[in-house]
């Protein structure tokens, strides 16, 4: 709900158990005045402080800078006063900088926007609130807009801006969302990592100055991810407050929190001001990203059910978001780039009396490509190794009783190619410069409209001549050399976020074509594991490091944002290929199914012992299959803390099933059972666990007691049901 109350001139925006609200002072300036555990009502305006020094630049106009420099901006600009980070800044033709914006109007409206070529949160079930700004000296206006979730606690931010002046404007800094807040003694929460270790959870005090978490590698990165959490130090999984800002992109970001002189903390998220400069003509506009916000005062565990809600059923917009997904097996890890149609079939063979139900074919099958060195951008099948072309092979898997799938990394090139013997111009480079190889590969300008056009069509090609049912899209490096010689010299800013709305383009195109496509994205593993690819893609492929161990860590910062439903998980060979790690087939099976499930081996040269197990982990999978995709997450011990065990629990929306994950990874000689201490369940419930009965409130406040298994990494799965009442079918 939201409420305009006219004499105070506050926007008061109400979720189930939050409130946010905003005040316009001195007529102009729109300040934040709260945001946190709901109140239901009052007038709130005294948290402006708008009657201590310095006073409203109307009575004082000697101190406006220390007036700007010590309000809390709802949107914050440069150049004028405030120090602090700015969301906004501009330069006219004349190269100055600076603007002001003030209040002009507002609007408030059922349903939100579809913003414009950008992945965004829908739905009908919330209300939009759109408040004007103007800068009175360039004709810049803000709409800043904001959407309250009705049916959850969920409040979602963009920016428009527009140039209503005659002359043009260059954006150099574009932010999505602002908080201006108190600063109580908060830590800030951000995911890190690398190549075979993403998002693993980090806690920082929040001294003075600033802390950053941003990529500028044209892809949201295995470095650092675009989420800021606040959260109070007495904070638990059950308890304390928590903060999040979750930015929609998957491009070069900045998230930033600032504490200031005040002891006040600012916290901003949106796109990266560095490699970004956008011209804007008379009357022409731009959106910025959209920033998902989320408070809870209930811990770290309700912040990240909300958010998994959230994205299951306001940011997918994929057929597949609610439907159960095929067991796969990709071909990657059991053959590399040596295998040919024979090869292929072999897998696929034993993969069908094991009951998996598709086979992905990887990286390997078009132009020559017996590495890494050649041929991306001829996507032509390389009849070498496909014997008999695409369909062939497509078909005879489909003889099998399984689905086909393919793997494609359609934003780059090669430099041995015949595309880059034909459109030298089609690489992003820099005039003079020899552009620098990652992967011994190149990016391709996606800029350039006919770039786009080329990719799609080869693409589509491709997906016609046979019968396919899922893609891979990869993306294997990161982008450097933003140089377009299709843009002119004053625009040249513009490459890396045009090349991100070409990818969402790309992306949107497939799906519209090819509705019933199950659409997978990776980069390099889980390099563009973000909200704007979740729009399109209902499963991201969470890391190429798929041991069942440092998957733990890996998973547990995932799914602090991320439905499992989501998380591309799948069980490799031993010892592992990217940490040399043995673990027991059972149990890098139970790790992966806390996702999407599926296989990444030679199925033909496992252990006899290990390929019987296949046929019951998918049986176990497709029992749960429903409760793991809907059901409530909750995070009960994590490795990554304790350095011994890690446990999941996820339960039902009606509270009657709940599934246990627990994993020993050291193990502890001469020690008693582990207690553990169940949530979410209904406390006047009667639960049945290996045929013995407990209460729910039992379960959560007195615990299970679990008997570790045997060794090191050991896990078990254990089902928790609501016990049958008489007259119930079994």
């Amino acid at each position: 709900m939201i409420r305009f109350m006219e004499e105070q001139q506050v926007f008061w925006l109400d979720t189930p158990n939050t409130s946010y609200v905003i005040g316009i002072s001195d007529g102009k300036y729109v300040g934040h005045i709260y945001y946190g555990r709901r109140i239901e009502g009052g007038n709130l305006r005294y948290l402006l402080r708008e009657e201590e020094p310095p006073f409203l630049p109307s009575g004082n106009a000697r101190e406006k800078v220390s007036f700007l420099d010590s309000f809390p901006m709802e949107y914050s600009f440069g150049g004028t006063g405030d120090f602090r980070e700015s969301c906004i800044d501009i330069m006219t033709e004349e190269g100055q900088q600076g603007l002001e914006l003030w209040y002009v109007s507002h609007s408030i409206y059922q349903g939100k926007k579809h913003l414009e070529g950008m992945p965004a949160t829908w739905g009908e079930t919330c209300d939009t609130l759109e408040i004007v700004t103007k800068d009175a000296v360039t004709g810049i206006e803000a709409v800043l807009s904001y959407s309250v979730f009705t049916d959850m606690d969920v409040i979602t931010r963009s920016v428009r801006v527009r140039n209503t002046g005659e002359a043009p404007v260059w954006l150099n800094r574009v932010l999505s969302a602002c908080i201006d807040m108190e600063a109580e003694d908060f830590e800030l929460l951000t995911l890190h990592g690398s190549w075979a270790r993403e998002r693993h959870m980090q806690y920082r005090d929040i001294g003075y100055g600033s802390l950053v978490a941003e990529s500028l590698r044209g892809e949201s990165g295995h470095q650092d991810h675009p989420f800021l959490g606040l959260v109070s130090k007495d904070c638990t999984q059950t308890s304390g407050q928590a903060y999040g800002m979750h930015l929609v992109y998957s491009g070069n970001f900045l998230g930033k929190v600032q504490k200031n002189q005040f002891d006040r903390i600012r916290a901003v998220i949106g796109l990266h001001p560095e490699y970004f400069c956008w011209k804007l003509n008379s009357e022409e506009s731009f959106q910025a990203p959209e920033a998902v916000l989320v408070y809870s005062q209930c811990g770290i565990g309700k912040m990240t059910r909300t958010f998994h809600d959230l994205y299951r059923t306001h940011l997918i917009r994929s057929e597949w978001k609610d439907r159960e997904r095929p067991v796969l097996i990709n071909n990657w890890e059991a053959t590399y780039f040596d295998f040919d149609t024979d090869k292929l079939l072999c897998i696929a063979r034993e993969a069908a009396k094991a009951g998996i139900e598709m086979l992905v074919m990887d990286d390997g099958w078009f132009g020559h490509r017996d590495s890494d060195n050649s041929s991306l951008g001829d996507w032509y099948v390389d009849e070498r190794k496909i014997k008999g072309g695409l369909r062939l092979l497509s078909d005879e898997i489909h003889e099998l009783g399984l689905k086909f799938g393919i793997w494609f990394e359609p934003e780059m090139i090669s430099p041995d190619s015949e595309l880059y013997g034909q459109h030298p111009d089609w690489v992003l480079h820099t005039k003079g410069r020899t552009p620098s190889f990652c992967r011994n590969q190149l990016v391709l300008d996606l800029s350039r409209p006919e770039v786009v056009d080329y990719i799609y069509e080869r693409l589509k090609d491709i997906l016609t001549s046979a019968k396919i049912e899922y893609v891979k899209w990869d993306m294997n490096r990161p982008i450097t050399d933003m140089g377009s010689t299709y843009l002119p010299a004053d625009r040249q800013g513009e490459v890396s976020h045009r090349y991100m709305l070409a990818v969402y383009e790309l992306q949107a195109r497939l799906n519209r074509d090819f509705p019933g496509l199950l659409l997978e994205n990776c980069s390099g593993g889980g390099a563009r594991f973000d909200p704007g690819i979740l729009y399109y893609s209902p499963q991201i492929w969470c890391s190429d490091d798929t041991d069942g161990v440092e998957r733990l860590s890996i998973q547990e910062g995932t799914q602090l944002l991320y439905p499992l439903s989501a998380i591309g998980a799948h069980v490799s060979d031993c010892p592992n290929h990217a940490t040399g790690r043995n673990t027991p087939f059972d149990t890098r099976a139970k790790v992966a199914m806390a996702g999407t499930f599926g296989y990444e081996l030679d199925i033909t040269e496992i252990p006899e012992s290990d390929r019987k197990e296949i046929s019951s982990q998918i049986a176990l999978y497709k029992k749960y299959g429903s409760l793991i995709r809907e059901g409530d997450y909750y995070r009960l011990a994590s490795y990554r803390e304790n350095h011994l065990y890690d446990c999941i629990e996820v339960v039902s929306k009606d509270k009657k099933t709940a599934l246990l994950t627990y994993v020993q990874v050291l193990a502890e000689p001469n020690m008693p059972s582990r207690r553990i201490l169940l949530q979410g369940l209904g406390a006047d419930k009667v639960y049945v666990i290996d045929e013995k009965e407990y209460r729910g409130d039992m379960l959560m406040y007195g615990g299970l007691l679990l008997k570790r298994p045997w060794g090191d990494f050991r896990a078990q799965i254990i089902e928790i049901r609501e016990k049958e009442q008489e007259g119930e079918k079994a």
